[in-house]
């Protein structure tokens, strides 16, 4: 049977710390993320930059995060901070241009609270 799962160093230090920061602080939230990004590439969540801005304007959350990749079509009306494990280049700079396009890890170190944050995907 074949391996499956990431090969990428970065990704696997992420899911590490992912699990890590779970069991530290005693939060499921960071062991489900772990769980959606340890998955095969093809089967992670990709999500356009328009369907950020129509859930931002639903749910109202400080931050988005994806466990997958961002990709850059459509427009943002509204300022947008968003977490993920990947950017296109024209999606980070979309989102860095009205608001924040942090990856994983440094939403982990900058302690973001879980309540301000929704799963998209």
């Amino acid at each position: 049977m074949k391996n499956k799962g990431p090969k990428n160093g970065e990704v696997l230090q992420t899911v590490a710390l992912l699990e890590k920061t779970g069991r530290k602080e005693k939060k499921a939230f960071w062991k489900d993320i772990a769980k959606r990004i340890v998955k095969p590439r093809r089967q992670r969540v990709s999500v356009n930059v328009w369907k950020l801005n129509k859930v931002n304007q639903k749910l109202g959350k400080k931050f988005l995060l994806v466990p997958g990749k961002v990709l850059s079509f459509g427009t943002l009306e509204k300022p947008i901070n968003v977490i993920a494990l990947e950017y296109s280049k024209a999606a980070k700079k979309k989102i860095s241009e009205k608001g924040k396009a942090l990856s994983i890890r440094d939403a982990i170190n900058e302690k973001i609270k879980t309540n301000d944050i929704a799963i998209i995907g």
